[in-house]
């Protein structure tokens, strides 16, 4: 029997993997675009150029499980609907993703935080294909968010089921990556939109400063600036214990410092900035939890929170264990090694700088946004 192929939203697949459904997720995109980003867990067949030709046998080779539902992916949709319904005739149950990777771009998943701090609850909020990672702090009753990256409707869902009222919504740097949600979460929740005090943007915001402190409940957010990424960075130390890096510090390397740079003498500037600021970070507990607001792969959906601890990322972190070890022109070292491995800049980034410094964020998300993170050099 033949079966009719149906659109999935990736809203749809997303809730499907965070349930554990049985589904089969195929890639039929093309080796170099599944390098760069994918959908955990899923198969890859490359027979794009095969489907877009209209070939019949573009899926003849291909071997699935029959006893479970097939969605296909592709760069935009439209070829795995054609190879929804290859499989279709073939009698496997299968329907492909409405939009392709630049739907899924706003896919997420969550991961609950343990031992941050007496009654205080942390969730890591994670855009699956993007690698942002956003954090929801809480401790009685009151949240922070830090660098919102998703529909805002998430976090006020997450809040709404705890009976939390979200007061204040924290960015680390100005993004260039992704469209920021925090204005348009704040204006929702009526909270106060909270940016570092260098932050070049042109609406309100409450400006942030070094050793500043913001107060949830319990708990407490102190402001350490770590410009170098951006000229304004900042990091955030929640109770003592755990860092909100940004794009200062990842868990694989560190960020870059070219991007919107005014020159290459600037970019120099900043990885010099960069070398202190990641100085500064060192100085801390080793016991200090890195929590970092990107990560370069795909994130799965096995709830897992992505951090490590400080003294880890010391010694396996390649720029850590190498420039800082207190010999002297270390810093230009690390200046010339940074700026000598920058990787390709992410698509649209002049477009969504922009728009997260003017006073409007109306976008075509689904275009800015697509592909991976690129903010990390390693």
């Amino acid at each position: 029997m033949t079966m009719t192929p149906v659109a999935l939203s990736a809203e749809a697949l997303r809730q499907a993997l965070e349930d554990g459904d049985p589904v089969t997720v195929l890639d039929v995109r093309p080796a170099e675009d599944r390098q760069e980003w994918w959908i955990p867990g899923s198969v890859h067949y490359d027979a794009y150029e095969a489907l877009g030709r209209g070939d019949p046998d573009a899926l003849a080779g291909l071997e699935l499980p029959a006893d479970r539902p097939v969605v296909i992916v592709c760069r935009a949709g439209v070829v795995a609907r054609d190879a929804a319904r290859s499989l279709a005739r073939r009698g496997l149950e299968a329907s492909y993703l409405s939009g392709g990777m630049q739907a899924w771009s706003h896919a997420w998943n969550h991961a609950m935080v343990a031992g941050v701090g007496p009654d205080t609850t942390l969730i890591q909020v994670r855009r699956t294909g993007k690698g942002c990672l956003s954090y929801v702090i809480a401790s009685g009753g009151e949240a922070a968010v830090i660098d919102p990256s998703i529909d805002p409707a998430v976090y006020l869902r997450f809040a709404a089921a705890r009976g939390w009222r979200i007061g204040a919504v924290l960015e680390t740097h100005v993004h260039a990556d992704h469209v920021s949600r925090a204005r348009e979460l704040a204006r929702r929740t009526g909270s106060a939109l909270l940016l570092p005090a260098r932050a070049r943007v042109r609406y309100p915001f409450q400006p942030l400063r070094e050793g500043d402190r913001v107060t949830v409940g319990a708990a407490t957010l102190t402001v350490l600036d770590t410009p170098g990424h951006t000229p304004e960075s900042a990091s955030y130390r929640l109770n003592e214990t755990g860092l909100f890096t940004g794009d200062t510090l990842f868990l694989r390397g560190v960020g870059r410092p070219d991007l919107e740079a005014a020159s290459g003498e600037a970019a120099v500037r900043r990885a010099r900035l960069l070398h202190a600021s990641l100085g500064r970070i060192l100085e801390l507990p080793e016991h200090t939890t890195i929590r970092p607001g990107h990560t370069g792969r795909p994130v799965p959906f096995d709830g897992r929170p992505l951090a490590a601890a400080l003294g880890r990322l010391g010694r396996e972190v390649a720029p850590l264990s190498r420039w800082f070890t207190g010999v002297p022109g270390e810093k230009d070292g690390f200046t010339n090694w940074l700026l000598g491995r920058i990787p390709p800049a992410p698509p649209n980034h002049h477009e969504i700088v922009r728009l997260n410094r003017s006073e409007t964020d109306n976008a075509n998300l689904d275009r800015l946004e697509a592909g991976a993170n690129r903010c990390s050099v390693c």
